[in-house]
């Protein structure tokens, strides 16, 4: 069965739709595009506010993007990159669009960011079987992944775009050379961690993707093309490191708007922001030794569309989502010496309680894969320090950019990992207070369930065995039917951190020992 899927990046400078149909073999084909130039990022040189008016135009344009969606009947995924995630006030731009548009914004890292502009160009070039470096200039930030047969090797988000550079450096008047000279060093300054990073990676090629590598590929193909037709032309294209440079001449060269609307193939609406998108992917070019870069006319929004596609649709063996989001969060216990064995047995435990409840939860599938992750991730804490730990725990989560998952699903995940022990959910807790009511209940029942999991190998020894979970008449019956030895303690924990599943589900809780070890 054919569906529709409208995705939206918004973006730092311009905010991007595409809305695509999936057909029953897991393919998608684009039905249309949109864009619009917001400047989202243009309040501020460091962006951590976004200020009215650019909210005002954001919410403007989705609703625009809002009915085009309608009219092909497509389910919205809107994603929203570098500003937002980095703005003091993105809760209230999110609240803002959502009652003005009905549209739910999903704010991802940047490494997130990386692996779906990965997603993307693999369905536009066919690289799948080689090593790629992938570099894509944002307004925002600029990201760099190293990927191989789907899977990512290496990413990175670094914090200077064309739009956060041309402010910082005033690269919208006439150019300067010592201001040229001043946005190269610090250009240097910001990339010299992946520098380091990338000097051991034996990459086959590298891909560029977004606004200003695509205008700076336009310039050199040097023809007259609208926008569809340049993205469409330019996939594939090379850019060589001597073309590169006369392009750049061009543009540090052109002292007016007048100057630059002589540059074939440079869009208007960039002639502000080209010197210093201009400036990093010069750069970028210089510091990592480049020759070439091939262009890939897909990007974020292409891969919004697959990562759907790898999430909801049956059949779809590319790199399976779970398996990303897994080995992300594996990754992260293993670098905080998580106790494997330990964890293992709280999230089987966990899962066992979760499904004898889940008809009367009013939870679900993604519910239960956030309930797993956070029996995984609730002891990482340790590594910084035994006392407090579950808040550290929430702590490592909540700043990990775990891949896979966006913004509000790791807020879920690390409350619910910060509250298997101590203190139950309150509003006076500054994290649970930011979620939305629905998904303070969610942190209480995931956390309730993970309380009582923990407590059944509170030894950290798995003494309990083996425990079948059955729900009756109004009570939840824990009979554990095997032991290594004595459970005295196990029991004894799981009576103590009971209440808050009582409370949240409405059910009694009883412990049955039914075994004679």
């Amino acid at each position: 069965m054919n569906e529709n899927i409208a995705a939206i990046d918004i973006g730092t400078n311009s905010f991007h739709l595409v809305i695509a149909e999936i057909d029953s073999k897991n393919r998608f084909k684009i039905l249309t595009k949109s864009k619009e130039v917001v400047r989202l990022g243009d309040s501020s040189n460091d962006m951590k506010y976004i200020s009215a008016e650019s909210v005002e135009r954001g919410v403007d344009v989705l609703k625009r993007f809002n009915l085009i969606c309608k009219s092909y009947n497509a389910e919205i995924i809107a994603v929203a990159t570098s500003a937002t995630r980095e703005a003091i006030n993105q809760n209230e731009f999110k609240t803002k669009v959502f009652e003005e548009t009905g549209i739910e914004i999903n704010v991802v890292s940047g490494f997130e960011e990386a692996r779906l502009i990965y997603l993307g160009i693999l369905q536009s070039i066919e690289i799948f079987d080689k090593k790629v470096l992938l570099v894509d200039i944002g307004g925002g930030s600029t990201e760099f992944l190293v990927g191989h047969s789907g899977e990512v090797k290496y990413a990175n988000s670094v914090k200077i775009g064309a739009v956060r550079l041309t402010k910082k450096f005033s690269l919208d008047k006439k150019p300067d050379k010592n201001k040229i000279k001043d946005s190269r060093i610090f250009t240097r300054n910001i990339l010299n961690q992946v520098v380091r990073a990338l000097e051991n990676e034996d990459y086959e090629m590298v891909i560029g993707s977004s606004g200003t590598i695509l205008s700076i590929a336009g310039i050199i193909k040097s023809e007259n093309l609208n926008e569809d037709e340049a993205e469409a032309m330019l996939n594939g294209f090379i850019i060589r490191k001597k073309s590169l440079l006369n392009a750049l001449e061009k543009i540090y060269s052109a002292e007016t708007v007048s100057d630059k609307s002589k540059i074939n193939g440079l869009e208007p609406k960039r002639f502000d922001i080209i010197t210093g998108g201009g400036i990093i992917l010069e750069q970028v070019f210089s510091e990592l030794g480049l020759e070439k870069m091939t262009v890939s006319s897909y990007a974020l929004r292409e891969g919004i569309i697959m990562n759907y596609i790898q999430q909801n649709r049956i059949g779809n063996d590319f790199v399976s989502f779970k398996k990303v989001r897994y080995n992300s969060i594996i990754h992260l216990c293993e670098l905080t010496n998580f106790d494997r064995e330990h964890s293992f047995k709280v999230m089987e435990n966990a899962v066992l309680i979760f499904d004898s409840v889940f008809k009367v939860s009013s939870l679900d599938a993604d519910d239960k894969e956030y309930l797993e992750a956070a029996c995984l991730m609730h002891d990482i804490g340790y590594h910084i320090s035994p006392a407090s730990h579950h808040k550290h725990s929430y702590y490592l989560i909540r700043n990990a950019d775990l891949m896979g998952f966006n913004d509000k699903e790791i807020e879920i995940i690390a409350n619910t990992a910060r509250y298997h022990r101590k203190s139950f959910p309150k509003i006076k807790h500054e994290a649970y207070a930011k979620l939305d009511s629905e998904n303070q209940m969610k942190v209480k029942k995931l956390s309730a369930i993970l309380r009582i999991a923990d407590a059944l190998d509170r030894s950290h020894k798995g003494v309990i065995e083996n425990f079948n979970v059955l729900l009756e008449n109004k009570t939840l019956n824990i009979n554990i039917t095997s032991c290594k030895s004595d459970p005295s303690l196990e029991l004894w924990g799981a009576e103590q951190r009971k209440q808050l599943f009582e409370d949240s589900f409405g059910l009694k809780v009883k412990f049955n020992l039914k075994t004679n070890t």
